[in-house]
């Protein structure tokens, strides 16, 4: 079943309407007709199934079929700062973070990132990777577009989490040894918290990185294996989000 985003102000009592590019998606794309099944989420993360009832060139109308109760969506708020990294990996890590529940993706500029991007150059890649945020999470299933910031400097990340006051902050460090460090973690984790995620570039942190943070920061390994940067967010998410909905598995029914 093919799920669309739409304002909140477009879902009314009994029927919603999508507009913008998704209507020629739908239209000319995907070649739908009126009867058939889609799921249809407000950007506040109320979900609907509906049935088509109507396409024009402007707007499709659904007729809301149900209210889904149950949301898609992490009990937690997991941010990830992602060192920035070559080629299109970005693209990568957000699709694949989004899949996994991520609620928002920063990316950091840090010492040993080989990729420097001007406001310009950064604007427009941030657009892009907003574009594959909301594309995978259609796919996924999501109740919420995660949102893709601006490029920060790691000294703006360290100081936003700061004051935003994260409950929990961590960061998957290549020379960090043990499995102590993740236990904690997960032994903290609750419903409702705000969680920072920091990955390091191909390179990884530089020594002065992780000690600005040492105190204030949990390092952790995910293993005794060096995983690329590509990979170490995905894997952090998945034991993140398993401890989460194992959690809250059952706790509704």
């Amino acid at each position: 079943m093919y799920q669309f985003f739409i304002e909140d102000e477009n879902a009314a009592e009994d029927f919603v309407t999508i507009e913008g590019s998704d209507v020629n998606h739908i239209k000319n794309v995907l070649r739908m007709k009126p009867g058939e099944k889609i799921r249809v989420c407000t950007r506040n993360g109320q979900n609907y199934f509906c049935s088509i009832s109507d396409i024009t060139e402007s707007f499709v109308r659904a007729d809301i079929l149900e209210k889904e109760a149950e949301s898609t969506e992490l009990p937690c708020r997991i941010y990830l700062f992602q060192g920035l990294p070559k080629n299109d990996k970005m693209e990568w890590i957000i699709q694949k973070t989004v899949e996994l529940g991520v609620y928002e993706v920063i990316p950091v500029a840090m010492k040993n990132c080989v990729v420097k991007l001007d406001d310009k150059k950064a604007k427009s890649k941030v657009t892009r990777w907003q574009a594959i945020a909301e594309s995978a999470a259609k796919q996924s299933k999501r109740s919420y577009i995660p949102q893709v910031g601006m490029v920060m400097s790691l000294k703006e990340a360290f100081s936003y989490i700061e004051e935003q006051k994260f409950d929990l902050s961590m960061i998957p460090y290549e020379l960090e040894k043990g499995m102590d460090g993740i236990k904690q973690v997960l032994g903290r984790l609750a419903p409702g918290q705000q969680i920072a995620v920091f990955i390091g570039p191909e390179g990884g942190f530089a020594p002065e990185e992780i000690e600005m943070v040492r105190d204030e920061m949990q390092l952790i390994s995910l293993g005794r294996r060096i995983l690329r940067t590509e990979t170490a967010g995905i894997a952090a998410l998945a034991i993140l989000g398993y401890q989460l909905e194992s959690q809250t598995d059952g706790r509704d029914e």
